[in-house]
């Protein structure tokens, strides 16, 4: 897939270092289909042209990024936002608008990079992949940066003293939030098979006997994306069992 991005950033050598980034990234790669100074040649740009995503300055004379980002949410396919700022403050307005990813300056390659598989995955959906992608994530705050993971990519979410581990295929994140809470939130997403953990129902890939050192003899889930195994209580054995079962239907 090659997305098609537009650039809005009042200065220059942003918009040229940004440029460059671009045409540096590969997976997925994109292309520069419009450059804006101002929220004024953005919607112009925007209403003649579409595209799959706006990397967006916050901090512009005149109209603002986020005051931008307001009137493009309301589009009837509003493009995927990115926020690239200097200024990380923002960065929980900027999630309440559905930003897919918040950058700040120097952007590096990587994270650009990362920035567009989000995109990607976003646009796939609206093609009909996964509708509800856009709507379901978790808002983390990690070192000091704000991101949004998707529901879709977690494996599980394990209860851990005040805390809650979030595990993707690639990374894990630790959340202050309620395993209790998350459940009822996103019950259709997730089964409880204890106590202290939570797994996408899709990831469960197997139900095989476990020693436990503290429980003894009992048993655990396989899951898809990680080669962890987490133990399952007799209480919610039933439940594993009806959705491995159910799994092939």
């Amino acid at each position: 897939m090659i997305l098609n991005v537009l650039l809005v950033d009042d200065e220059a050598l942003a918009r040229s270092r940004l440029r460059t980034l671009l045409g540096e990234c590969t997976s997925p790669r994109a292309i520069l289909g419009g450059e804006a100074a101002n929220a004024a040649q953005a919607v112009e740009l925007l209403q003649r042209h579409a595209f799959d995503a706006v990397l967006l300055d916050i901090n512009m004379p005149g109209t603002d990024g986020l005051a931008l980002a307001q009137t493009l949410c309301s589009l009837p396919q509003p493009p995927a936002l990115v926020f690239v700022t200097a200024h990380a403050e923002h960065a929980v307005t900027a999630f309440e608008l559905e930003a897919v990813d918040y950058l700040t300056k120097p952007v590096r390659l990587e994270r650009l990079q990362a920035a567009l598989q989000k995109v990607e995955r976003i646009v796939t959906a609206r093609e009909g992949v996964q509708p509800d992608f856009v709507k379901d994530f978790l808002v983390i705050q990690d070192r000091g940066r704000t991101e949004r993971v998707p529901l879709a990519e977690v494996v599980y979410l394990k209860a851990e003293l005040k805390y809650v581990t979030v595990r993707t295929a690639t990374r894990s994140y630790v959340i202050d939030d309620s395993l209790s809470e998350l459940e009822e939130r996103h019950a259709p997403r997730f089964l409880r098979i204890h106590r202290n953990a939570l797994v996408a129902r899709q990831a469960v890939r197997a139900l095989e006997k476990h020693f436990d050192p503290e429980e003894g003899e009992g048993w655990a889930v396989r899951l898809n994306g990680t080669e962890e195994v987490l133990a399952v209580s007799r209480r919610q054995l039933p439940a594993v069992r009806d959705t491995i079962a159910g799994a092939g239907n």
